[in-house]
């Protein structure tokens, strides 16, 4: 799989490099610190290598989409098509309160950033992963939490995407679960802050994941 990455930060590089010792071909880009960003390919090993955003996205069928909201108008608008891409996205619009002292979530967001995502790009297929675990678990030795994986929520309305998708969860070390639609995006990003706020203010941060049990 020829996989993209625009935000080569702690969770898109972090990633990534995952993705590229696992055997796949991974492009790196989009990043503030350019040397830190030919430091991340060559860590990354054989498979990886460093480009433009608009080289990420032409040159893979995969882009993991890894921005901080703020930049996201910014990135998307950095290549000049994305069609027929799969965009993962980890992305969240919400604001959480590290203090935990509050009640509620605040955003100014009247939708996912999955979905405004989507209405940018209509001929993409957006599927949100990976917004529900920390970078310093991506770039641990294992995402093992004793004799358990924690699981990765992920969602989107194209089934073949979502399919490779879940692979890519998978080869990361977690369990993929199938949470719907890409309108539970608006659920995943909310749950998402909230767990981020919890672990924080819970001062579990970040030696915590989080598990789907089933029956």
């Amino acid at each position: 799989m020829k996989i993209g990455v625009i935000g080569s930060g702690n969770m898109g590089g972090g990633l990534g490099k995952i993705w590229a010792q696992a055997g796949h071909q991974v492009i790196f880009s989009y990043s503030r610190d350019e040397e830190k960003l030919h430091q991340l390919a060559i860590s990354a090993g054989e498979n990886a290598k460093v480009g433009t955003p608009e080289e990420a996205v032409a040159q893979s069928d995969v882009v993991m989409l890894a921005v901080w909201v703020p930049f996201l108008e910014e990135a998307l608008h950095s290549v000049s098509s994305l069609d027929g891409k799969i965009i993962v996205t980890c992305v969240s619009g919400l604001q959480p309160d590290f203090t935990g002292k509050t009640i509620g979530i605040a955003t100014e967001l009247k939708t996912s950033v999955a979905e405004i995502i989507q209405q940018f790009a209509p001929k993409a297929k957006v599927v949100e992963a990976f917004n529900i675990t920390f970078a310093e678990v991506i770039a641990a030795d294992s995402r093992q939490f004793g004799s358990d994986r924690p699981s990765i929520f992920y969602c989107g309305d194209d089934i073949a995407a979502k399919t490779i998708v879940a692979d890519l969860i998978t080869e990361c070390g977690y369990e993929a679960v199938d949470a719907g639609d890409l309108l539970v995006a608006r659920s995943l990003e909310t749950l998402a802050t909230a767990w981020v706020q919890f672990a924080v203010s819970s001062k579990l941060f970040p030696n915590l994941g989080l598990k789907a049990l089933r029956r």
